[in-house]
């Protein structure tokens, strides 16, 4: 245990990645109170929303009342996902300070999507990232499908690390590598990381792992022996993708944490303040709470 890191950061996505494939809209004021709940736990990044067309995701419509609404912290960095120009405009109009691009290390997956190339995808964030940077915001990309595609299968590291050089040559701050369908284990974990990690330092490396097969917690526990210490994390493990069939939630923000707190790595962030309010979310959704460590602990709250 001696290379784990002494601290992990958690960059919660329940708010965005987590709700944006509900089918039932969750009224504005509860997300509002959803963010603001999160943000008394100790959780430092909090993915707020995403501006995109409501026509593609209609869930987040209401994204600049709810980036509006929020009572912000000095000591928590809000993100927000931005697909184009027109959506890093309505980010700029409500004061945001980091946004969040997006591409896939699959071509089918990108065309299914975003209904275009890898290359194609780049030259897009590349005219956002150009803009983002006159007004000085953090920007954090995401690829996609980085340990399988429900398209083309298997995804190799060599195609994962070529896609991370096009984005470092624009000059983002930092990249999170999403397994959207939850189909990796370790050994490809791992695999990834030693081809990723030559190309940037671990402080500006993200994972992001979906629970489709009950690996993410696996995953997480191989990422941080190599050193990685920021992870994508989703409260009562919501999520899914509208654009992966059979995708399953994001890894729950209490187990990650059981198991950073478990292995004495610091997080700063209460479980016992992240519990209930997944709980509650979950209730109000109508739906059943993926994490077993919530479900454990609230059988003795």
């Amino acid at each position: 245990m001696a290379n784990l890191p002494e601290r992990v950061t958690l960059i919660e996505v329940g708010p965005r990645d987590g709700l944006q494939n509900e089918p039932e809209f969750v009224p504005t004021e509860k997300k509002i109170e959803f963010i603001n709940q999160l943000s008394t736990t100790g959780l430092t990044h909090i993915e707020v929303t995403s501006f995109v067309s409501p026509k593609a995701i209609p869930q987040l419509a209401d994204n600049q009342e709810v980036f509006k609404g929020i009572r912000q912290q000095s000591n928590i960095h809000y993100q927000a996902l931005v697909p184009n120009i027109k959506g890093l405009e309505q980010a700029l109009e409500v004061d945001a300070k980091e946004i969040a691009i997006f591409t896939a290390a699959s071509e089918a997956f990108n065309q299914r999507n975003i209904n275009c190339s890898i290359e194609e995808s780049i030259a897009r964030c590349q005219d956002v990232v150009a803009q983002a940077k006159q007004h000085k915001l953090y920007i954090r990309a995401y690829i996609s499908c980085v340990l399988g595609c429900p398209y083309e299968g298997s995804i190799s590291p060599k195609q994962v690390a070529k896609v991370t050089e096009a984005l470092l040559a624009l000059g983002v701050d930092e990249i999170s590598f999403g397994d959207t369908i939850g189909v990796g284990t370790p050994r490809q974990t791992l695999a990834l990381i030693e081809a990723i990690t030559p190309l940037m330092p671990t402080e500006h490396i993200a994972m992001h792992f979906h629970d489709t097969y009950g690996q993410a917690i696996a995953n997480v526990y191989a990422a941080l022996t190599q050193g990685i210490h920021r992870f994508d994390s989703s409260i009562a493990g919501l999520g899914g993708c509208p654009y992966a069939r059979g995708a399953s939630g994001n890894v729950a923000t209490e187990d990650i944490l059981y198991l950073l707190h478990g292995l004495q790595i610091e997080t700063g962030v209460d479980i016992y303040k992240i519990v209930p309010i997944g709980d509650a979310m979950c209730k109000l959704l109508g739906r059943k709470n993926q994490s077993k460590v919530a479900s454990a602990l609230l059988a003795n709250m």
